[in-house]
């Protein structure tokens, strides 16, 4: 089973409907509430896996789910803006209008991340 949190910030210069709008082109069965935070739960992973291999940054995404990963969760911050066009960029800080934050809980979530962001790495074989 998966679960993916997702929380942003909505700042009085920003339309919540934008922020809605970023959360569910990444997750498109996300159920949102709330004004600030705006948050959402999602149970799929299978468009965010799509932009991932869709824009050739599975590396980058496998990188970052390590290194966010506590137990058995990984969180990580994508940018607001970026997402609201379809697309990924992780925030490795804050940016002055916030970024989403994103926690995803597996009971296996070292399988769930190779399959989210396989490694394209060549691995040398001896």
């Amino acid at each position: 089973m998966v679960e993916i949190r997702l929380s942003a910030r909505c700042f009085p210069t920003e339309d919540r409907g934008k922020i809605v709008e970023a959360i569910t082109r990444l997750f498109p069965d996300a159920e949102v509430d709330g004004d600030d935070p705006v948050v959402a739960r999602s149970a799929s992973i299978d468009a965010f896996r799509d932009v991932l291999r869709r824009y050739r940054i599975r590396d980058a995404a496998r990188a970052v789910m390590r290194r966010g990963q506590k137990g058995n969760s990984t969180s990580f911050l994508l940018n607001k803006q970026v997402a609201a066009i379809g697309k990924v960029s992780f925030s490795e800080e804050n940016h002055p209008l916030g970024d989403i934050e994103v926690t995803i809980v597996s009971d296996n979530i070292d399988e769930l991340i190779d399959s989210i962001a396989p490694s394209t790495r060549m691995e040398k074989h001896i």
